[in-house]
């Protein structure tokens, strides 16, 4: 059961620093080191960027969780896009649709502390990542 929870919409670039200024506040309300903090904010900016860019735009729902005496953060991205056909290709570092350096799906999976992708091609994709405190 979340804590606290609130969905925002990612439709155009400005949200996506919206999205990301979330994280950070979020983060910082956890006393998270200001290393985490990054690490989380990166793996949101490189999300909410995948949810417009790639998906059409969607929503990112944070979420305050617990796990026994430990607090985290979830987010989740979801998009109605074209979805991936190949997750496990999408998550090679190096491997990019867009022209990019093929790090955002990839790094964004290393740099939080569970992660987790659902996609079918022509109906979006859903990732659900975690950092906990």
């Amino acid at each position: 059961m979340a804590l606290k929870r609130e969905t925002y919409r990612i439709d155009v670039s400005n949200d996506v620093v919206r999205v990301r200024q979330v994280a950070r506040s979020w983060a910082a309300e956890l006393k998270f080191s200001l290393v985490d903090q990054t690490k989380f904010v990166t793996a949101t900016s490189e999300l909410a960027r995948n949810t417009l860019e790639h998906g059409g735009g969607g929503t990112m729902t944070a979420e305050i969780v617990e796990n026994g005496t430990k607090k985290g953060i979830r987010l989740i991205f979801d998009d109605q896009g074209p979805g991936i056909a190949n997750i496990e290709l999408a998550l090679r570092d190096g491997y990019t649709s867009a022209g990019g350096m093929g790090l955002g799906l990839s790094g964004s999976k290393r740099l939080v502390n569970e992660f987790e992708i659902n996609s079918e091609p022509g109906r979006g994709t859903t990732v659900t990542i975690i950092r906990w405190k």
